[in-house]
C-alpha cells in the first residue's frame, strides 16, 4: 500500500487521496484506516473518493446509496413503492396477523448487507442492522400532540402543549389557507375519556390505543404504538380519516418518559428532534447550504417550518432548531418536547366537536417480558407551575434561616394564587430550620435545572444569586423581581425589577403592599445591569 492514512490528519488525507486513481489502492486504505485510527471524517474522505471513481460508497454501499445515517426504507414499512433494500425475513416480526407484509411474502433473495460488505472485502459490525429512511416527496399534515396521561388524568403539560398547538394551526390556516388539525394521540388503560377530554382544551381529532397493560409507561410498546399511529397504519377504520403519509409536526412534554418516548419515536420515523423547547412558531426560512440545496451558491425558501426555541448552556442562550429537508430525503414529522409551563392551556370548551378514533394494532407479547409485580405510590409533590406568582428564596436568609422562610411564607400568603420555591443552595446547606417551615426546605420546591421549571406571571426572586442553572428554571417569567444586597448579583442582569436591600427589610415591606392593594414598587435599577433609577 503506498498510501499509510495513520500518517496524516483528516485534512491531509483529503487532500492526498486526489492523487490516487486506483480503486484497489483506495480500498486497501480504507481497511487500513477502519483497522488503525477509524476516523469517521477520513472513511467520508475515502468514500467520497470512491464515489468519483464510480465505485462504492463505502463500507460495502454501493453507488447511489446516500450514507450518514440516511437508509431507504423497506417494503415492511411503506410497501411496494419502497426504493431500498427488502428485509430479510429472520429481521423483521411476523406481520400475518396485522396483514402487513413479511419480507418472505415479498420473495425476498437478495443479500443482507452484511453479506455485500463480505462480497466486497469490508466489514462493519453493525452494518446487519436494518434502518428505515424517512420519505422522500411524502405527504404531510396537521400537528400531532403526545398527551401525556398519569394516574387516569391528562398532566397539565399535555394541556398546555394542546393550547400551543390550537393557536399555531389556527395562524397556519391564516397564513397558507390550510385548514390542518391538531391531533391529540395517547395511550393507556381506560383513556377513551381522556381522548374526549383532549377535544376540549384544542385537539380536532384524538387517536388512542386503549389496553389494561399500558396503565404505565414502558418504552418499547409505547414506541411501537406510537410509530405505527404517525405512518397511518391500522385497520381501515381506525385510519381512513386522513389521507397523508406522515404528521408535519408532532409535539412532547419534555418530562422523564416524554423525553424518553420522543427521542425513540423520532428515531424510529427516522427525523429530527429539537429536546426541551420553551416557544415555538412556523415561518418560512430561506437557506443557502448546499447540503439543504443540493447545490452551493443557490437559496432556498422552505415554508411551513416549525422553528423551535430552546434554552442553552443552561439558560444564558438561546437556540431556534429547524427541521429542514435534504434534496432526496424529508425530514418529517419535524418533532420538539416542551418544558412544562412554557404555554398557557385554552379554556376548555366541553361542547366542542373532534373526532375520537380509538386506534388498531396487535401487540406483541414479547413487548411486556418485563412485569411490575409491585409498586409503591409517593405522597403527591409541590407542582409549582400554573401559579400567577412564585416566591423563591435563595442563600441570602442564611442570617436567619427559620426567619426567612417565614418572611417568604407571609408574602405568599398576600397573593390569591401563589407558592413558594427554592433554590438549590438551600436543598444543598445545613441550615436548622425551626417548626413547620422544615417541610418547606425540601427539593421538591426546588427551582433550576436540575428542578421545576416555572413561568408564572411575577417572579419574585429573594436572597438569589442568579446562576445559569437557576435561570433555565423561570426565565420565561413575565415578570421578575430580586431583592439582593449585592448589586452586581448575576439575576440583576435579567430582572424587570432589581431592589438592593436586605430581604429581611424589604419582604415585610412588599407584603404589608400586597395586603393594602398598594403594590407599585419603585425600581431602584432596571434588569440591563446600567445605571440606578
Amino acid at each position: 500500500m503506498a498510501l499509510d492514512p495513520d500518517e496524516y490528519t483528516a485534512d491531509e488525507l483529503g487532500e492526498e487521496l486526489e492523487t490516487l486513481d486506483d480503486v484497489d489502492e483506495l480500498q486497501a486504505v480504507l481497511e487500513a484506516e477502519q483497522a488503525g485510527k477509524d476516523r469517521k471524517t477520513a472513511r467520508e474522505a475515502i468514500h467520497r473518493r470512491l464515489e468519483v471513481l464510480g465505485e462504492t460508497g463505502g463500507d460495502g454501499v454501493e453507488e447511489g446509496t446516500e450514507t450518514e445515517g440516511e437508509y431507504e426504507a423497506t417494503k415492511e414499512d411503506v410497501g411496494d413503492e419502497a426504493e431500498g433494500e427488502e428485509v430479510d425475513d429472520e429481521d423483521v416480526e411476523d406481520a400475518d396477523e396485522s396483514g402487513e407484509p413479511t419480507a418472505e411474502d415479498d420473495g425476498d433473495e437478495d443479500e443482507s448487507p452484511a453479506e455485500e460488505d463480505e462480497d466486497n472485502g469490508l466489514s462493519h459490525p453493525t452494518r446487519d442492522k436494518k434502518h428505515v429512511r424517512a420519505l422522500d416527496g411524502g405527504e404531510y399534515a396537521d400537528m400531532w400532540v403526545f398527551c401525556e396521561t398519569q394516574q387516569g388524568e391528562l398532566l397539565e403539560v399535555s394541556r398546555e402543549m394542546l393550547g400551543k398547538a390550537r393557536e399555531l394551526m389556527d395562524q397556519f390556516e391564516d397564513d397558507y389557507g390550510d385548514d390542518e388539525r391538531v391531533v391529540a394521540f395517547l395511550m393507556g388503560d381506560d383513556c377513551e375519556g381522556l381522548a374526549e377530554e383532549t377535544i376540549a382544551y384544542g385537539a380536532d381529532v384524538a387517536v388512542y390505543h386503549d389496553d389494561e397493560r399500558l396503565e404505565r409507561f414502558l418504552h418499547k410498546p409505547y414506541t411501537e404504538i406510537a410509530a405505527h399511529m404517525a405512518r397511518g397504519q391500522g385497520t381501515i377504520e381506525s385510519t381512513d380519516w386522513r389521507e397523508y403519509d406522515e404528521p408535519r409536526y408532532v409535539l412532547f412534554p419534555a418530562t422523564n418518559n416524554g423525553r424518553d418516548l420522543s427521542a425513540k419515536v423520532q428515531a424510529e420515523l427516522d427525523s429530527g428532534l429539537a429536546s426541551d423547547c420553551s416557544d415555538l412558531y412556523i415561518e418560512e426560512n430561506e437557506v443557502s447550504n448546499p447540503v439543504k440545496t443540493g447545490e452551493p451558491g443557490v437559496k432556498k425558501t422552505f415554508e411551513k417550518v416549525l422553528h423551535m426555541k430552546r434554552p442553552d448552556f443552561s439558560g444564558f442562550e438561546y437556540s431556534t432548531i429547524l427541521c429542514l429537508d435534504n434534496p432526496g430525503r424529508d425530514f418529517h414529522p419535524q418533532g420538539a418536547s416542551i418544558i412544562p409551563g412554557s404555554f398557557e392551556p385554552m379554556e376548555p370548551d366541553y361542547d366542542r366537536e373532534g373526532l375520537v378514533i380509538e386506534h388498531d394494532m396487535e401487540l406483541d407479547e414479547d413487548w411486556f417480558r418485563v412485569e411490575i409485580t409491585e409498586h409503591d405510590r409517593l405522597e403527591a409533590g409541590i407542582d409549582l407551575a400554573g401559579h400567577e406568582v412564585i416566591v423563591c428564596l435563595g442563600r441570602g436568609i442564611a442570617d436567619d434561616p427559620t426567619r426567612g422562610m417565614e418572611l417568604g411564607l407571609e408574602l405568599v400568603d398576600a397573593f390569591e394564587d401563589a407558592e413558594l420555591g427554592i433554590t438549590r443552595g438551600i436543598v444543598t446547606s445545613a441550615y436548622q430550620f425551626e417548626g413547620h417551615v422544615e417541610e418547606y426546605s425540601k427539593e421538591e420546591r426546588q427551582i433550576g435545572e436540575t428542578g421545576q421549571v416555572v413561568a408564572p406571571k411575577i417572579y419574585i426572586a429573594a436572597g438569589v444569586s442568579g446562576a445559569v442553572q437557576h435561570k433555565v428554571g423561570m426565565d420565561e417569567s413575565d415578570t421578575i423581581v430580586a431583592i439582593n444586597t449585592d448589586t452586581d448579583a448575576r439575576i440583576r442582569d435579567f430582572s424587570d425589577y432589581y431592589i438592593e436591600g436586605d430581604l429581611f427589610e424589604v419582604l415585610p415591606r412588599l407584603t404589608a403592599a400586597v395586603e393594602s392593594g398598594e403594590t407599585k414598587l419603585e425600581a431602584v435599577a432596571d434588569g440591563s445591569g446600567g445605571e440606578e433609577r
